[in-house]
């Protein structure tokens, strides 16, 4: 498992380690819709990053070489992703980057060994389990900055720092927990250890939005219902 380090995100966990590069008056509108125009990966690319994503984690524990490199242009672009991993339907993993740091391929297979193998809240995952994971990617487009009052539940994930502290929620995470918007906003916040009111009070808010699919939804874009 000799992947280079992309400082990356477990679902569950602030990070400190990457500050954030804003850029200049965007807003909600200029996050990538989803539901404007249809998903983005075709069915077929969704089997594929899922195939890589079982592989990457298998060829881990067998020792073996596979390879990172991206089958098509499209796979080749830079995206920030997250895997998760579930075992008997309870979660067994799950770590992400937020910012594109690589290829789509490549990602999906580096955050798929860093959920299986270096998740913090979880031993690493076992030859005997590997045939019973299920996994769930989210494909994220770049965060952008964006007004509190702009945040719309289901649609963004929000990214929330200040003084060196981070946290990230994926979009699904208050529609399972049926949070309002400004819960939302809190909850990120108390992610990267900071007040609740940190939004209030001069934190950067970044939003992004997330294609979600996994081993049993290949060909929706539904959030899961299951636990990050």
């Amino acid at each position: 498992m000799s992947l280079p380090p992309r400082n990356p995100f477990s679902s569950q966990h602030s990070s400190h380690q990457t500050s954030a590069q804003p850029g200049g008056g965007s807003s909600a509108s200029d996050l990538a819709d989803p539901d404007s125009s249809g998903p983005e990966f075709s069915k077929e690319e969704r089997v594929l990053l899922l195939r890589l994503a079982h592989d990457a984690i298998l060829s881990a524990l067998e020792k073996r070489e596979l390879s990172f490199d991206p089958p098509t242009s499209h796979l080749a672009e830079f995206r920030g992703a997250f895997t998760s991993l579930y075992l008997r339907e309870a979660l067994r993993g799950c770590v992400g980057y937020v910012f594109p740091v690589s290829s789509v391929y490549r990602t999906v297979a580096e955050t798929a060994r860093a959920a299986a193998f270096d998740d913090t809240r979880f031993q690493p995952v076992t030859l005997s389990e590997v045939a019973e994971l299920e996994i769930e990617l989210s494909i994220l487009s770049p965060p952008r900055p964006i007004r509190a009052d702009e945040v719309e539940v289901g649609r963004h994930g929000l990214l929330i720092g200040m003084a060196g502290h981070r946290g990230l929620l994926l979009p699904q995470v208050p529609v399972e927990h049926r949070w309002s918007s400004t819960t939302f906003l809190e909850q990120t916040c108390r992610k990267a250890g900071l007040p609740l009111d940190a939004w209030q009070r001069g934190a950067t808010i970044e939003a992004f939005t997330a294609e979600i699919f996994g081993d049993k939804n290949s060909d929706t874009t539904q959030p899961s219902d299951r636990p990050k």
